[in-house]
């Protein structure tokens, strides 16, 4: 069970599981986010080499993540799912980077939704004309 705290520029979740509480806020990002400034090929040598690769092999590395945790959920193996989302996060925020897109652009992009719907879920798709008039809209 996870219990959504807001605080003045930051969303934290506590999940407890087995008698431990883990503390996860977008601050963890935003920290991670900002280091993508200070990457050295010394220090963060696979980051600084994902960075100088661009934003295809990023994009690429989040579509590899992305099957990974897919796969290891249908395996029924949920420590490799956290694993693999914890990659999955690493490069999506290394993509935002990329694309000049801040956190705080996201976080108002999911409030938005949970305003909208009552939680941050996909925003639903408007019918394509073309499809809607042969009746594959609906």
């Amino acid at each position: 069970m996870a219990a959504l705290v807001r605080h003045d520029t930051a969303v934290e979740a506590a999940f407890r599981h087995a008698d431990t509480e883990t503390r996860a806020d977008a601050a963890q990002i935003a920290r991670l986010y900002d280091a993508l400034d200070c990457v050295n090929e010394r220090e963060n040598p696979r980051t600084a080499r994902l960075l100088a690769c661009g934003r295809s092999k990023i994009a690429q590395k989040l579509i590899e993540e992305a099957g990974e945790i897919a796969l290891e959920a249908v395996r029924h193996r949920s420590r490799h799912v956290v694993r693999e989302s914890a990659d999955l996060i690493y490069h999506l925020v290394v993509l935002w980077h990329e694309c000049g897109i801040a956190p705080e652009e996201i976080w108002a992009e999911m409030e938005r939704r949970a305003d909208k719907l009552g939680i941050a879920e996909k925003l639903p798709k408007a019918p394509d004309r073309h499809t809607a008039a042969i009746g594959f809209g609906k």
